[in-house]
């Protein structure tokens, strides 16, 4: 318990107001190699020279890999690759990870309730509320063949991303998000699964077998289930009642629902 309060506390204090213990720590302990690795590189070096101290990078592996992010991302780019939809949809999920994959070899329809200024190529962004129907385009036509949200549901109604506080916004913007899909359609959802909560207003924590049976209620088959646990092992698993009892007695997971419209 103890453990987990001081990884909370140090998220809340390096995600939130820019103080990285963990970094600052490392920086300590490469400084006296920086001091030694400046004065051997100045007695041959006589050209121009400034100090830009980079004191933890040594302390580093070679890319961040045990993420859940990384690993979100580039299965479900690599999906999307072999299914080759004739139009792909992303609702709210990262732009410099997931979106960033899939614009590398194709193009991508952007959705999300904040503003994105700049010009991506193979990017196609439209501002929109998903809890708000009147914002949506071709609303209940069938839009797309190809749909992902990941890592964005659980924010939906709390108000941490400028959207409207809405205790149910998760769910409609479910009902949104499906009404989008032809028949046939897929849908790449992610989310944190493990005892249902809100941590307000970072995020929801969702019972994985509530996920299925929303999203069910609405004309969609699970294809798959796969979970990342701490971070970096992605599995695939059956979706069975004693899979989903254990998965939601966790304290959290990542889960990835890949659903099918009927």
């Amino acid at each position: 318990m103890l453990k987990k309060s001081l990884i909370k506390l140090n998220w809340l204090i390096s995600s939130q107001f820019g103080l990285d213990s963990r970094r600052f720590f490392l920086s300590l302990r490469g400084l006296p190699r920086f001091v030694s690795d400046w004065q051997r590189f100045r007695k041959g070096y006589t050209g121009p020279f400034t100090l830009m101290p980079c004191l933890h990078d040594r302390y580093e592996e070679g890319g961040t890999t045990k993420s859940e992010y990384f690993w979100q991302d580039l299965l479900v780019a690599r999906w999307i690759f072999e299914a080759k939809p004739q139009r792909h949809v992303d609702i709210g999920s990262r732009v410099d990870g997931f979106v960033a994959h899939v614009a590398s070899f194709r193009d991508v329809e952007v959705f999300d309730v904040r503003p994105i200024s700049t010009r991506i190529p193979g990017v196609v962004f439209k501002q929109a509320d998903l809890m708000c129907s009147d914002s949506l385009p071709n609303f209940g036509s069938g839009y797309c063949d190809s749909l992902s949200c990941l890592h964005a549901i659980e924010h939906f109604g709390l108000g941490r991303y400028g959207d409207p506080v809405d205790p149910v916004g998760y769910e409609k913007g479910i009902v949104n998000m499906v009404s989008l899909l032809h028949p046939g359609g897929r849908f790449y959802l992610s989310a944190p699964i493990g005892r249902e909560r809100v941590e307000f207003n970072a995020n929801r924590v969702f019972d994985p077998g509530s996920i299925i049976r929303q999203v069910k209620s609405h004309g969609l088959e699970l294809h798959k289930l796969t979970v990342i646990e701490g971070g970096c092992e992605a599995r695939e698993v059956h979706a069975t009642a004693e899979m989903l009892q254990t998965l939601s007695e966790a304290t959290y997971n990542l889960g990835i629902f890949v659903f099918t419209k009927t």
